[in-house]
C-alpha cells in the first residue's frame, strides 16, 4: 500500500527506516541479501578471522586436566575444611586428582597426564581457570555456551560470528558442526539460527563416517550431471527469486534460495575438504588414527578454506559426564583426542594460521573436587566419579591475539569455586567477539521489537587474557 500511494514515496520512507534498523554489521557490509554468507568488515580490525571449539561436552574435570589442587591429596578421603557447594547430586569427602601434574615449557604450566600431547604446546596456551557458569545441569549450560541464554531460543555463537563476517568461501557452509554418532545433549539446539535469517545455521557432520557421500547427505545428485543440475538450478532459482521479490525478500526464502546455490557449489568443494586422506602421510600420522583425529584435522583443513566457525564435538550425547570411575573413563576419553589437539596446534602455528584461529577447549562446567555420593535409582552403586560443577572450571585456548604461556584467574585451594580474576562465560563471549573485531553490545539483530545480541544484557570484555 506504501509502494503505490504518494508516487511511492511512502515506501522509500519505509524502506529507508528498516535499512536503519537492520544489524550494523549488514548495514557496513552493503551485501546482497540475496548472498548472506558474503564476507564482510567488522566493527574494527580483528586479530582472529577464525574460530575452532573443541566441545569436550559432559563436563571434563578440571582438576584432572588443567588445575592441579594439592589439598585434595592431604585431605584424601575427608570431609573438607568448608562446606561442599550445592551441585546436581549430593557429594561426600575429597576425591584427590588420580593422575600426575607435569610443569611444561618454559611457562611452567600444570598440565596433566591425560593430555601429555597437548602440553607440549604449553608456551602457546592460555588457560583460564577461573570460569564459572549459572547451573550444574548439561542443558541450561550447553544453551548458555552456545546460546548466551540457557532457557531461550537464541542464535547460536556460530551463527552470530557468520552473521557478523559472513564467510571467505562461498563453497563451503561458514558454520559447520562435527559431532560422531549422533547429535549431543539439545541436539540441533546448539548450533541454531533461531531468529536470525536461516543460511546463518551451523552445517551438521556425522564424522562417525568418512566417506563424503555418508559424512554428508544427498551431497551429490545420481541422476543428473554437474551441467544437467546447473541449468535446472537456474530455472528454480529464477521462479525463486522472483517469488522472493513479491514477497519483499523474507528470510526464510533466501536462505533457501542460498542453501540451494551452496548445496550445489559444494559437490566439488567438499569432496576436497573432508578428504583427510590427501593430507601427506606425515600429517596424519601427526594426528593419530581414529575419529578424533579425522575430525580436528578436518577442522584444520576447513579454517584453511575460510570456513569461520567450526565446532567439533566429542560424541553423541555428553561422554565426558563420569559421574563413576573417573580414571578409567577420563583416560579413554583423553587418549582419543590429546594427540590430534597437539597436532592441531602445532600444524595451525606451522601453516602461519595459529595467529588468526581462535582455539578452544573446554566442556559446558567442571567436575567436584568431592567424590558422588551413590544415590538411589540410575545413580546405585557408582563410585570415585564426580558431580557437575558450574561453580568453577577451566578453559583453554590458544592463538587469535590472546595471550600465550598463561594462567588466567583461580579456582579456591580445593577447586570448588572460581575465586580470583572470575570470568564468566558470557564474559568470554565477549571477549572472544573482540578479537574477532566486534562489539558484543553492537552486533545485534532486532527481532520482536528488541534488538538482541549474543550475550543478552551480560557479558564484559576480559582484556587480560588478549595479549
Amino acid at each position: 500500500m506504501l509502494s503505490q500511494c504518494g508516487l511511492g514515496w511512502g515506501g522509500l520512507a519505509l524502506a529507508d527506516l528498516l535499512a536503519n534498523s537492520a544489524p550494523e554489521a549488514r548495514a557496513e557490509s552493503g551485501s546482497s541479501p540475496i548472498d548472506p554468507m558474503s564476507p564482510r568488515q567488522p566493527h574494527f580490525p580483528g586479530r582472529a578471522r577464525h574460530l575452532i571449539h573443541i566441545f569436550l561436552n559432559g563436563g571434563c574435570s578440571h582438576l584432572d586436566t588443567f588445575d592441579p589442587k594439592p589439598a585434595l591429596q592431604r585431605h584424601a578421603g575427608q570431609n573438607l575444611p568448608v562446606e561442599n557447594l550445592k551441585t546436581e547430586r549430593k557429594t561426600g569427602a575429597a576425591f584427590p586428582s588420580p593422575f600426575q601434574f607435569q610443569r611444561h615449557g618454559e611457562s611452567g604450566l600444570e598440565i596433566s597426564e591425560l593430555f601429555a600431547h597437548t602440553a607440549r604446546c604449553a608456551d602457546d596456551l592460555l588457560v583460564v581457570r577461573s570460569m564459572h557458569a549459572n547451573v550444574p545441569n548439561h542443558e541450561p549450560s550447553l544453551m548458555l555456551w552456545n546460546c548466551g541464554d540457557q532457557t531461550q531460543v537464541r542464535p547460536s555463537m556460530g551463527s552470530w560470528v557468520t552473521y557478523g563476517l559472513g564467510t571467505e568461501n562461498q563453497n563451503l557452509p561458514g558454520f559447520i558442526v562435527m559431532c560422531p554418532g549422533g547429535y549431543p545433549i539439545k541436539d540441533a539446539e546448539n548450533w541454531q539460527s533461531a531468529f536470525l535469517p536461516g543460511a546463518y545455521q551451523g552445517t551438521y557432520l556425522d564424522t562417525k563416517h568418512r566417506e563424503v557421500d555418508k559424512l554428508i547427505a544427498n551431497v551429490r545428485n545420481p541422476q543428473l550431471s554437474l551441467s544437467q543440475q546447473r541449468r535446472q538450478l537456474d530455472l528454480v532459482q529464477a521462479l525463486n527469486r522472483e517469488h522472493a521479490q513479491r514477497r519483499q525478500q523474507e528470510a526464510p526464502l533466501e536462505a533457501r534460495i542460498h542453501s540451494l546455490e551452496l548445496a550445489y557449489r559444494m559437490q566439488i568443494a567438499a569432496t576436497d575438504a573432508f578428504d583427510v586422506q590427501q593430507e601427506p602421510q606425515h600429517i596424519q600420522e601427526m594426528y593419530g588414527p581414529g575419529t578424533q583425529a579425522q575430525q580436528i584435522l578436518m577442522a584444520r583443513r576447513l579454517v584453511e578454506r575460510g570456513v569461520r566457525y567450526v565446532q567439533v564435538w566429542h560424541g553423541a550425547g555428553q561422554p565426558w559426564d563420569n559421574h563413576d570411575d573417573i580414571e578409567v573413563n577420563h583416560r579413554r576419553l583423553a587418549k582419543e583426542c590429546d594427540q590430534a589437539i597437539g597436532a592441531l596446534l602445532t600444524d595451525l602455528k606451522q601453516r602461519g594460521l595459529l595467529d588468526e584461529t581462535i582455539v578452544m577447549i573446554g566442556g559446558e562446567f567442571g567436575r567436584t573436587p568431592t567424590v558422588e555420593l551413590p544415590q538411589p535409582g540410575a545413580n546405585a552403586g557408582k563410585i570415585n566419579g564426580r558431580d557437575h560443577n558450574h561453580w568453577g572450571f577451566t578453559t583453554v585456548l590458544a592463538g587469535g591475539g590472546l595471550k600465550r604461556g598463561h594462567v588466567h584467574g583461580a579456582t579456591d585451594e580445593f577447586g570448588f569455586a572460581a575465586v580470583e580474576n572470575k570470568v564468566h562465560v558470557h564474559d568470554l563471549q565477549a571477549t572472544l567477539l573482540h578479537l574477532l573485531g566486534f562489539d558484543h553490545t553492537r552486533l545485534t539483530y532486532r527481532f520482536a521489537g528488541r534488538d538482541f545480541r549474543l550475550t543478552d544484557v551480560h557479558g564484559s570484555v576480559i582484556h587480560d587474557l588478549i595479549a
